[in-house]
């Protein structure tokens, strides 16, 4: 009886205070060594991000060097089908906005041991992470799938360190249609907020409430476009002015005239404070 519950309790998982569940790994079969992660169930209510599902993804803690993103999703596969991996420094929020870099245009990765955010495909997967026995190791390291170490690891990343031109034009390539994709849809919803202005014949500008947290985009060329075509339909309502010649010259003369008499004007105007300003002891 005594030794039935004992097979039972090896059997069962390792839980922490915090919540964590112990998830033992070793680098290979024969290794004598074994090292810990620390796994949980990522639930941070504030975060509302798709691309990390509360019921679906794995937050784990204490992940060693030798493990890169192909090697943790090889690792818990076992569990069940992941549908991706993210690896960080330290915990935070998912980068979800934005175009998503390629390798090239990242900074060198820091060194050392990482977090990470595993999203199974089922909610199933993360439970049976969760409740591993802790006496049954994870191997890394299988003939199947090898992990390189040492000197072979430092010549197969310096060989990835070359670019292939064709494949960064393929690179940049995408990144500029991506670009070119969301550029248009802002365009496109700058034009939405634009026509949501309504002007009455007295020239008064109804504004309309945007949407909370919109800040002010800078206009692009599109929408300046937009704008003088708009300033040019509205001097075509109006009265044509100076179509003759004639209505032309007289216009001038008569601005000229009136030029003169603002300037004759300002000369008295001038010859008065100085007359004024002068000093006069008695």
């Amino acid at each position: 009886m005594a030794a039935s519950k004992m097979k039972h309790a090896r059997n069962q998982p390792c839980v922490i205070p915090g919540g964590f569940a112990v998830l033992p790994i070793q680098f290979s079969s024969d290794s004598a060594a074994q090292h810990k992660l620390y796994v949980k169930e990522h639930k941070v209510r504030a975060e509302k991000s798709s691309h990390r599902p509360l019921d679906r993804t794995l937050f784990v803690l204490n992940i060693p060097p030798y493990c890169s993103q192909a090697v943790v999703k090889e690792l818990f596969s076992q569990f069940g089908c992941v549908h991706s991996v993210e690896l960080r420094d330290h915990p935070g929020s998912s980068h979800e906005s934005g175009p998503k870099l390629s390798k090239f245009f990242k900074p060198a990765e820091k060194k050392g041991f990482k977090v990470g955010y595993i999203v199974f495909q089922k909610s199933r997967s993360l439970k049976a992470a969760k409740s591993h026995p802790h006496n049954e190791p994870l191997v890394v390291c299988t003939e199947e799938h090898p992990v390189k170490t040492g000197v072979q690891k430092w010549i197969q990343q310096y060989r990835e360190s070359f670019i292939q031109p064709e494949k960064l034009q393929e690179i940049v390539d995408s990144f500029m249609e991506d670009y070119d994709n969301r550029k248009e849809k802002e365009e496109e919803q700058q034009r939405k907020e634009a026509e949501l202005q309504q002007e009455d014949e007295e020239g008064w500008v109804k504004v309309t409430k945007g949407h909370k947290g919109v800040k002010a985009r800078p206009h692009s060329e599109a929408a300046n476009r937009r704008t003088l075509h708009k300033e040019m339909r509205k001097k075509k309502r109006k009265e044509l002015m100076n179509f003759y010649t004639w209505q032309h010259k007289n216009t001038q003369k008569e601005h000229i005239a009136e030029l003169r008499k603002k300037f004759e004007e300002d000369k008295q105007r001038i010859a008065l404070l100085r007359a004024q300003r002068k000093f006069k002891p008695y």
